[in-house]
């Protein structure tokens, strides 16, 4: 697996990440086979992967506590990232934005114990306080940085203004946002920004929340709880609208002999190399065709075609208030 350095302080991860959340929370299967997920990570280990995503709110708190038995005696091999800011640990612990600096170092302690480590190498605002200036939130991470309890930090779903006035106090390591031939949005007004003040792009979603892999076909594939039902790019005729997304990357994918979701994280990493997608899942089969990917070369022809990908019909969520400022 290829390396790659996130911002201006060289954070060093392999050039394709695994997001955890989805052996815990949100979606179909979480918290069913905690065996087969660790599984699943030592074999990314074995892989190359050194790049591992959680945030405190999978769960929440089980994702942590996964990780932190997957890594243990194994610490020194993974780039470690993790968020706060979306449990109100000043108050009864519920969902709710709290980008305060109290809330931010009774975060960290929190998700130092389950993880089983005294450091930190990614800390993530997990979305913005609009009640908490983000000068206040980065004097306190920038503090954490100092203390050694984290290393870098990032923001996620953050916008253009937050990610000029949070670097004016800390230069901010990564920005994590969904990003995919299934949500294009940030390479407008976004992804500009995080190029000129140096600092890393981590995908998340990369596969369209599955959707690029193309085996899901009905929301009858899916259990009860998933978060994707309520969605708005699964719900009824959208689903079916965006059926056709799939279709054309598989088209690629044939002349390749490969995935679609591989042509997908092909098309990702071929966008720069200050980028280290994040794509999810609990089973082997699957992280070893998404580390494939990272040795497969679009042709100018073929990554002209997925730029010519028709956009999804639907917002990327039902509610996207929270999401940036």
């Amino acid at each position: 697996m290829k390396k790659i350095t996130l911002g201006t302080n060289k954070l060093e991860v392999s050039r394709l990440g695994l997001g955890c959340m989805g052996m815990s929370a949100f979606y179909t299967g979480a918290g069913t086979d905690d065996t087969g997920s660790i599984a699943t990570i030592h074999r990314a280990m074995d892989l190359g992967v050194t790049f591992f995503d959680t945030a405190e709110m999978y769960g929440p708190y089980l994702n942590e506590e996964l990780l932190g038995r997957a890594f243990a005696g194994r610490r020194d091999e993974v780039v470690i990232a993790t968020k706060f800011g979306t449990l109100l640990h000043r108050g009864d612990g519920s969902r709710g934005l709290d980008g305060s600096a109290e809330n931010v170092r009774l975060s960290v302690e929190g998700s130092l114990a389950r993880l089983g480590t005294d450091y930190i190498d990614l800390y993530y605002q997990h979305r913005m306080d609009p009640g908490t200036p983000i000068e206040e939130t980065v004097g306190a991470l920038a503090e954490l940085i100092a203390e050694g309890k984290i290393r870098n930090y990032g923001l996620s779903e953050a916008g253009p203004e937050t990610l000029r006035r949070a670097n004016a106090v800390h230069p901010v390591t990564a920005l994590q946002s969904e990003y995919s031939l299934w949500s294009r949005d940030i390479a407008t007004d976004i992804l500009p920004v995080v190029r000129e003040l140096g600092i890393g792009l981590v995908p998340y979603s990369p596969l369209g929340r599955g959707f690029l892999t193309g085996t899901i076909r009905s929301l009858d594939q899916l259990d009860a709880d998933d978060f994707r039902r309520n969605n708005p790019r699964f719900e009824g005729d959208n689903l079916e609208a965006n059926i056709s997304i799939v279709e054309q990357v598989d088209a690629v994918a044939a002349e390749l002999g490969a995935k679609p979701g591989q042509v997908a994280l092909a098309w990702l990493l071929a966008q720069g190399d200050d980028i280290a997608p994040i794509p999810g899942t609990k089973q082997i089969k699957y992280l070893e065709e998404n580390v494939a990917a990272d040795a497969i070369e679009l042709s100018a022809e073929q990554l002209a075609t997925l730029d010519a990908v028709s956009a999804p019909v639907g917002d990327r969520y039902a509610d996207m208030s929270p999401l940036g400022r």
